[in-house]
């Protein structure tokens, strides 16, 4: 193979790990046919969840490190991946939870790539199994430039779902800078966005919003 040929390959390579970042809102509306509203607390009335001792020494001691790295992968791993171990725990491991992982579910659409984290309501942790529920998307700048590529994300989780005939009312979606966290609710093709921005200073409050997705429909 060529040089010309190799740089095809790679190229199609990114391309597809990138598939859902390249999604803009307004594409995702005309591609499936989407409606999207807005709104602000959405969740407001979800009780809060008080965090672990654990967690609470964990997030004390990695916040600043992660601030003071500076990037989205240390954010990520420092932050957002504590936190989501910490709902696995408080759901006692009858959920499974992913991090980096490929999710590819019709390379046609255009919905493939790589998700930062996903939680599914089946226990199997080998393997993506459905029903998946939430997925958290983590940003380093803004909350607003993670939206679109949560929401395709989101889309290919309720067909991944239909295609093993598990049905679920609604998918839920984050986008998060670790510090600050906004949520997302996919239900048939009606998406809801919070435009509030739920601080890490009122941890239980964001806890209480992530298990709440999956108990609500544990209990469907």
């Amino acid at each position: 193979m060529n040089v010309l040929g190799v740089w095809s390959l790679l190229s199609g390579v990114i391309q597809n790990k990138m598939a859902y970042s390249r999604f803009s809102l307004d594409e995702l509306q005309t591609t499936f046919d989407l409606t999207i509203s807005e709104g602000m607390k959405l969740f407001a009335e979800v009780p809060d969840l008080a965090p672990s001792p654990l967690l609470t020494e964990i997030l004390q001691y990695n916040i600043p490190l992660a601030i003071a790295i500076g990037t989205e992968k240390a954010r990520s791993e420092l932050i957002v991946a504590p936190i989501l171990v910490e709902i696995r725990k408080q759901l006692n491991s009858q959920i499974s939870f992913f991090s980096g992982v490929d999710f590819n579910v019709d390379f046609e659409k255009g919905l493939n790539g790589v998700c930062d984290f996903l939680i599914s309501l089946s226990p199997q942790q080998l393997f993506v199994k459905a029903p998946v529920v939430n997925l958290v998307e983590a940003k380093n700048d803004n909350l607003k430039s993670g939206l679109a590529q949560c929401i395709a994300e989101m889309v290919a989780a309720q067909l991944f779902n239909q295609k093993a005939n598990n049905n679920l009312k609604k998918i839920y979606g984050g986008v998060t800078t670790g510090t600050s966290w906004q949520f997302i609710t996919l239900e048939e093709q009606i998406v809801k966005i919070d435009l509030t921005e739920y601080s890490l200073e009122n941890l239980p409050q964001i806890l209480g919003i992530l298990v709440s997705f999956v108990s609500s429909q544990s209990k469907s």
